[in-house]
């Protein structure tokens, strides 16, 4: 299977754009690339349902992963196990870029935000 990103429309989430490359697929995992303009964050929540891998390939990400913070740049993870809490901001003057995974697939009805 071959996904150009040219056949996406991004969605809107929280002034994120997030191009999610297996909506509607069945697949055991889902991907999305997710563009985090300047001073834009990701309010805190959790996954009942899946284990997430945040791959920064641009820009820098301040990630709070149970509490503890930490700044990512591009070639950092972030592993989130099913049901921790995590959020994360783009606190720079500049665009950052996550790739993110979600096994098995993203299914909005088990995510929480608080």
């Amino acid at each position: 299977m071959i996904v150009k990103r040219a056949s996406l429309t991004p969605l809107e989430f929280e002034d994120l754009r997030i191009f999610d490359y297996t909506a509607g697929k069945d697949l055991s995992s889902s991907l999305a690339v997710i563009e985090v303009p300047p001073q834009v964050r990701h309010a805190e929540a959790w996954s009942k349902r899946s284990d997430k891998y945040y791959f920064v390939t641009g820009g820098e990400i301040r990630f709070v992963l149970d509490g503890a913070p930490t700044i990512l740049y591009a070639g950092d993870v972030c592993f989130v196990r099913r049901g921790q809490r995590f959020s994360y901001s783009n606190d720079s003057a500049g665009p950052a870029t996550l790739v993110l995974f979600h096994t098995p697939p993203f299914d909005i009805a088990e995510e929480v935000f608080v």
